[in-house]
């Protein structure tokens, strides 16, 4: 493991705390507690994941998969279930070959997010991860509804050195992209990472800006290939997938940024938004530095999780 991905490593097991705290506590003490594997047994596991923000469709497919293994394998020991747990949670997370298919090609990558999930930081954080991966990166500030977010992005584009188009409260999102698609074009960029407004609660404007969004890139720039990111608050827990939904509704959403994974007793929902919707979680950041967002690892995540690979 890199350096780099030790320290993240261990800043993920720092903020993954509170959740271990709850969530790992109460398996283990199933674990160590029943001395049989019965219906009673099961039911204090399915209460302990769904409590700890896995979801009910995650949760009862995790527990079909452990019932057919403790079968199979005739397993009678309770502890000897605990890393059949680890592996179907590891499974139910895995992102396929695919994944960051958009780095390898020209690419647009569109990123949408509430208000407040740390979108804004997090695209800057991803044009200064792309860039140093030795990726041409332009900005696109389209998100022009909300005030001082073009100043945020030109910041984050500063200090990531990167070129940014727009950015003027109030432009038309529609007129930024243009602009942007001719620089990406002309300046022959590898990705052009496109912010812009998040406004669920006019799920109306929100779709028919995508949609706009959409026909200038359909019309501008074809041959793109098209990534579409959704920032998700990994504090809110459940309202994180519920946003997750709602996003799907309105774009085809390809993966999850989640933030704020840092102190947060909710992380367990990550493994809920992408076994509930089919949405892979790409990213996960961990707090304000450029390198505390980083691409998701399962088995890693998951480690973070139960704890385990991690020095006591």
């Amino acid at each position: 493991m890199s350096e780099e991905k030790k320290g993240f490593f261990g800043r993920l097991v720092a903020g993954l705390t509170k959740t271990r705290d709850n969530f790992v506590a109460g398996i283990d003490g199933v674990f160590n507690g029943f001395s049989k594997i019965d219906d009673d047994f099961y039911e204090e596991i399915e209460e302990i994941l769904i409590t700890g923000d896995i979801g009910v469709r995650t949760t009862d497919t995790i527990l079909e998969h452990l019932k057919e293994r403790v079968k199979k394998e005739h397993i009678k020991e309770p502890a000897e279930c605990k890393q059949i747990l680890i592996d179907e949670i590891k499974e139910q997370m895995k992102l396929g070959e695919t994944a960051y298919e958009f780095e390898e090609k020209t690419s647009v990558v569109l990123v949408i997010g509430v208000n407040g999930v740390g979108k804004t930081t997090s695209i800057g954080k991803l044009a200064a991860n792309l860039k140093n991966s030795g990726k041409r990166v332009i900005l696109a500030a389209a998100d022009t509804f909300r005030a001082a977010a073009g100043e945020q992005l030109t910041e984050w584009a500063n200090r990531a050195g990167v070129e940014i188009i727009g950015g003027q409260e109030g432009q038309d999102p529609g007129a930024v992209l243009y602009d942007a698609v001719a620089a990406a074009k002309s300046r022959k960029a590898d990705i052009l990472l496109c912010d812009t407004a998040g406004r669920l609660h006019n799920k109306k404007n929100l779709m028919e800006e995508l949609k706009k969004l959409d026909r200038i890139l359909t019309k501008e720039f074809p041959d793109a290939y098209r990534e579409t990111l959704v920032v998700l608050d990994g504090t809110t827990g459940q309202n994180a997938l519920a946003q997750a939904k709602e996003f799907s509704e309105v774009a085809p959403i390809t993966g999850i940024i989640l933030t704020k994974l840092d102190g947060t007793a909710k992380g367990g929902i990550a493994v809920a938004i992408q076994s509930e919707l089919g949405i892979p979680v790409k990213y996960v950041g961990v707090g304000e530095h450029v390198e505390d967002l980083q691409k998701f690892d399962a088995d890693a995540f998951v480690d973070a999780l139960f704890g385990e690979g991690v020095a006591p």
